[in-house]
């Protein structure tokens, strides 16, 4: 079935991850700025700017919209323009406050930025949990995560006090281990894959042309690496490190785990194809692609440092 041009259920008759994904979008228009607020800032490469927790941006508008957003990263705030909440801020906005805001209800203020930060992990792990189901066959394993999805869905529903009172981190212990039994089913039959490396240091490594296919990349710190033309069919990057990663004509569309603020966060083209369920930065569609090398196709390429070695 399709709603607007968009697959809404898969093959099977079930929603489909752009179906249950639509509430784990941000939708800045029903929130109040909260995360120009909430957070803190220091200053550095991704802000230009240091701002405590709960102050909030001197960018930020009166009607809670950002007044640099066209140009963030030539302003020095790319940390601002990666940032996606997962649909965290409508979801304390509209649902645990009523529509209330911290500005017209001042009171509600401080618990309102501490619920933010915990409904933020909430929403990232349903949209792990989310696509972990779509993926994975009817089973324990599913059923064991539908009921972990289940009861996340629960705590985003609760009350203020409630979230307060939560520990996301305690959840994400619990959740981390389940995705990655999940992540090794899903690459499991791959052929000829590769080492896993996760959490590795692949800084500025030349991967460019890599078959990644099937290989954990969890956490891997691939800030600056070319991936250009690599091959990253179900590859597990939960968490991976991509920023300023060139992924110019990269295969990214069966990628596992990935998120809108990664794409954000490297560079990408026209060639680079991703899931359909994201969006194709709109930077990567007018810019040109760095020139590649002329060197010869290098297989699984080479994890070397551009410099200082």
């Amino acid at each position: 079935a399709v709603d607007g041009g968009l697959d809404v259920t898969d093959s099977a008759g079930r929603p489909s991850l752009l179906e249950v994904r639509r509430d784990l979008r941000a939708d800045c228009s029903r929130c109040a700025g909260l995360c120009c607020v909430a957070p803190a800032f220091a200053q550095s490469a991704d802000f230009a700017i240091s701002k405590p927790a709960g102050l909030a941006c001197p960018n930020l508008g009166s009607d809670f919209g950002c007044n640099i957003h066209g140009t963030l990263r030539e302003r020095g705030f790319p940390g601002c323009a990666v940032f996606d909440c997962f649909g965290a801020g409508q979801q304390v906005v509209q649902g645990t406050f009523a529509g209330r805001d911290w500005l017209e209800a001042p009171e509600t203020a401080a618990s309102m930025f501490d619920v933010f930060g915990v409904m933020r992990q909430l929403k990232e792990l349903l949209w792990y949990l989310a696509e972990a189901l779509a993926h994975l066959p009817s089973g324990p394993l599913q059923e064991q995560v539908e009921q972990v999805q289940q009861r996340t869905r629960r705590l985003v529903e609760g009350s203020a006090h409630e979230l307060e009172r939560l520990d996301p981190r305690t959840l994400r212990a619990q959740v981390g281990p389940l995705l990655g039994e999940v992540s090794e089913t899903l690459r499991a039959d791959v052929p000829g894959r590769g080492p896993d490396r996760p959490g590795a240091d692949l800084i500025g490594a030349d991967l460019e042309g890599a078959d990644l296919r099937g290989v954990s990349l969890r956490g891997a710190y691939l800030i600056g690496a070319d991936l250009s033309a690599a091959n990253l069919g179900r590859t597990d990057v939960l968490g991976a490190d991509v920023r300023g990663a060139d992924l110019s004509g990269a295969s990214l569309e069966d990628a596992l785990f990935l998120t809108q603020p990664q794409l954000e966060a490297a560079r990408g083209d026209r060639a680079t194809s991703i899931p359909p369920w994201l969006d194709r930065p709109r930077r990567w569609s007018v810019s040109a692609a760095p020139p590649r090398s002329a060197r010869p196709h290098k297989g699984r390429g080479r994890a070397r440092r551009r410099s200082g070695d």
